[in-house]
């Protein structure tokens, strides 16, 4: 029995560790959806983009994990704010299949060039807590899966206190609620949408950076969109405690498949409860009721 508890709570640790980088993914795109209503399908590809440079400047460049992580954040958020700035924002006003093209147009030249620069091959890099394990009730937890938890409740607790106590977070959620009314009171409408892509790429790579040590440096890395799409629709699209929510329950939910249902259930499981979610409540569990009365 107690080896049955021992390995439901291992499963259960790991499953919020997964799901904690489900939902930074999660978060960077709700936060660009909110603002300039893209679905930016290119996200995941900055995620792979920041952690093959993540392996570069640790691996061949021998620069320490603490150093790389802020270069990476901020070379991959300059990055999403030029492509805001720069390619998307030419298609402000144009039908949201437009956004959908273009962004996944981005994300295949993303793809290619990474390929192209760093070759296809998988690899890995370490980082200060790899192989390091500790006891928590008698659960033995890897000090990564800790930190990676840790990293994630401090960028939602820091979202959330950006957006409701200083002005430029206010102005952005006013931006993104009615952005001609927001341009009408003096907010520079375009400006912030660049900075919410900006804030975007940063989430999108903290998360690649977490997960490459976790998984493997490769550019199949982008098909953690697919989840995190699968976690927006659960906690409710458009809300940001619904993408951390969602984040968390769809790592739980993969990784009891995983261990408790036979073969295969673990990657079909987080798009199984995707269907049942849009079947049986479409706005997800924290989602806003939309209706048009006829």
């Amino acid at each position: 029995m107690n080896g049955a508890l021992d390995l439901f709570a291992q499963v259960t640790v790991n499953g919020i560790a997964v799901g904690a980088i489900y939902a930074l993914v999660a978060l960077g795109i709700v936060l660009i959806h909110k603002a300039t209503e893209v679905l930016n399908f290119a996200h995941g590809d900055l995620l792979v983009l920041s952690a093959f440079v993540a392996w570069a400047l640790i691996e061949r460049a021998g620069m320490p994990f603490w150093m790389v992580l802020p270069v990476v954040a901020l070379g991959i958020g300059a990055l999403a704010y030029g492509l805001d700035a720069v390619i998307v924002r030419r298609i402000a006003g144009q039908p949201q299949f437009s956004g959908v093209m273009l962004t996944i147009a981005l994300a295949f030249m993303i793809r290619g060039a990474v390929s192209m620069g760093f070759g296809p091959d998988s690899r890995s890099y370490q980082t200060p807590w790899s192989g390091q394990t500790t006891e928590i009730a008698g659960v033995a937890v890897t000090e990564l899966s800790l930190v990676i938890m840790l990293v994630a409740l401090l960028i939602a607790v820091m979202l959330w206190l950006f957006f409701s106590r200083t002005r430029l977070g206010v102005a952005m959620q006013a931006a993104s609620q009615n952005q001609l009314a927001a341009y009408l009171n003096g907010v520079k409408v375009k400006r912030l949408n660049s900075l919410v892509w900006a804030l975007g790429g940063v989430t999108a790579a903290i998360a690649g950076m977490f997960l490459a040590p976790v998984s493997l440096v490769d550019t199949a890395l982008w098909l953690i969109t697919l989840k995190a799409l699968a976690a927006i629709v659960l906690g409710g699209f458009g809300s940001l405690p619904g993408a951390v929510l969602g984040g968390v329950l769809i790592g739980l939910i993969e990784q009891y498949a995983g261990v408790y249902l036979p073969d295969g259930f673990k990657d079909i499981a987080p798009y199984l409860v995707l269907i049942a979610v849009l079947i049986l409540r479409p706005r997800g569990i924290m989602g806003e009721a939309h209706g048009r009365r006829v």
